[in-house]
């Protein structure tokens, strides 16, 4: 059966719960369904992306500093948009990637403008802010039915909100991420002022849940062992202000004296064509991440053929095995020296993981949805 199905996300900037949109929409594609991808585009400049299916971007207006009242206002402009955009284009499935989009679906359920919705949860956050706080709770327990994408994450919304949510898998694109040089490497690496030895890579840009800060620390303890080593940290673009945390990053920048633009490298968002060569011009992955849902680059640099250096606990212990990566505490700033270190020995890792891409594939994930939805409509 041929689904027209609704896929929304908060926005058209690279971060795993997007890319996860996007590459979901294009699997879905490729099966024959009829797939639109609706996103916030803050800069009027859509996805870095090469899609194929529909998508329709939502414009959105500048907003304020009061970071409760942005919130409100993208809600906001999410409903306006879809309360007259699916009225005229009904879909049989309506799907959330996001908090913010989901509290938008459940005013339009509320008021009768569509019959249902589905949330992936990608990971549960602690805000401070009670507003946010009751936007994401209001958007996991309102849902007709919750997917996610790891098993910590299934018993954590049992745990917490007593919802049982069906497992779907993240994947990895292995026509993009290889390890096998394009002949792109020597222009990205000059563009990048990348000359040095070793070359650690680390994506998803300066804040809190990424430990950049700690992982500035040991980056600084490595530069005593390889004085022309170079850290490399991608990506950055969200939702959030974390301007404090990156005050905090950068006064240790300055205490440590790593060289900004010759040690640590800071390019902002990779171009999404450039991004498979910079994985593949670095010498090994860190990312000693305090909290994920996933962790979509460690399939995308492990595909690249990387070493990765990983924090020892959930969901990353669900899809390596001990002897598949360099295994930290993230919070010890010596570990993770040490493991920056030790990943660029030959040995060490003694069962590279390349071979776990292949059970991670989005046309996989894309038939479990699919299999997800067929069950939703039938008890509609």
């Amino acid at each position: 059966m041929r689904l027209r199905i609704a896929l929304f996300t908060y926005s058209t900037k690279p971060r795993g719960s997007v890319i996860h949109t996007l590459e979901l929409a294009e699997a879905l594609h490729q099966l024959g369904q009829e797939v639109c991808v609706y996103a916030l585009d803050k800069d009027g400049n859509g996805f870095d992306y090469p899609l194929h299916c529909r998508y329709l971007p939502i414009p959105v207006k500048p907003a304020g500093t009061d970071f409760d009242q942005l919130i409100q206002q993208r809600i906001q402009e999410f409903v306006d948009f879809l309360d007259d955009h699916l009225a005229a284009q009904p879909y049989d499935c309506y799907h959330a990637q996001d908090c913010l989009s989901a509290n938008a679906l459940a005013i339009l359920r509320q008021r009768r403008c569509i019959p249902h919705f589905i949330r992936t949860i990608h990971h549960i956050d602690d805000f401070n802010s009670p507003y946010l706080q009751q936007c994401q709770d209001r958007s996991i327990r309102e849902p007709d039915l919750c997917l996610c994408v790891s098993q910590y994450w299934q018993q954590q919304l049992c745990k917490r909100y007593d919802v049982h949510a069906l497992r779907v898998l993240n994947g990895v694109n292995l026509q993009r991420f290889s390890p096998h040089p394009d002949g792109t490497e020597t222009a990205l690496r000059g563009r990048l002022d990348l000359t040095g030895y070793p070359i650690y890579l680390t994506v998803g840009g300066i804040e809190p849940r990424k430990n950049s800060i700690r992982l500035l620390q040991a980056f600084a303890q490595v530069l005593s062992v390889y004085p022309e080593a170079q850290l490399v940290i991608a990506g950055g673009a969200t939702l959030f202000d974390y301007q404090p945390y990156r005050d905090q990053f950068f006064a240790e920048v300055e205490r440590l004296g790593v060289s900004v633009g010759s040690s640590l490298i800071l390019p902002g968002v990779i171009p999404d064509a450039d991004l498979p060569t910079l994985y593949r011009s670095a010498n090994g992955f860190v990312f000693p991440s305090l909290k994920e849902g996933w962790g979509l680059v460690v399939l995308e640099a492990i595909a690249s053929g990387l070493p990765v250096v990983m924090p020892n606990q959930a969901p990353f212990t669900e899809f390596l095995l001990p002897d598949q990566a360099v295994w930290v505490d993230p919070l010890s700033v010596d570990a993770i020296a040490e493991a920056m270190l030790a990943v660029l020995k030959p040995d060490a890792i003694p069962n590279p993981p390349v071979q776990i891409c292949a059970s991670f594939s989005w046309q996989t994930s894309a038939k479990m949805h699919l299999d997800h939805y067929s069950k939703l409509l039938s008890h509609a």
